[in-house]
């Protein structure tokens, strides 16, 4: 059973940052009546996202290694290069780009900045997943 719950927290990480990022925020702006709303609660969503990133993260970082032992788990030497990498996306994004948007400081260029480093996050997950998940 310990074997599966790195599968299960790269899989949450993944899963969460897919209907967030690509379902839910895209149908906000489709059905709240204006763009100010819909982004206004777009923050909120991401700003949840950033708090289940950031605890699948440290899971992951946490079940790297067990207890007293001398090497890392096998799926952690191919992947915590992309979960530290991840993470630090998560902390970035929530922390220095997302008041710039909300601020609606040089909106377009801090939006392409965000939406690239939430790529980015999406990708470090994915990796993350097809390591832990490979046999």
């Amino acid at each position: 059973m310990y074997d599966r719950v790195p599968i299960l927290a790269a899989a949450l990480w993944w899963g969460s940052l897919s209907a967030i990022g690509f379902l839910a925020v895209p149908l906000l702006f489709v059905h709240l009546p204006t763009p100010a709303v819909a982004g206004n609660m777009a923050a909120r969503l991401f700003e949840a996202q950033t708090f289940v990133s950031i605890a699948c993260c440290v899971c992951l970082l946490l079940l790297s290694k067990r207890r007293h032992a001398e090497t890392q788990e096998d799926w952690a030497q191919a992947a915590l290069v992309f979960v530290i990498g991840g993470l630090l996306l998560a902390l970035l994004v929530q922390y220095g780009v997302s008041p710039r948007i909300v601020a609606r400081q040089n909106l377009r260029l801090w939006h392409s900045v965000g939406t690239v480093m939430y790529a980015l996050q999406w990708g470090c997950a994915l990796a993350v997943l097809w390591r832990t998940s490979r046999r």
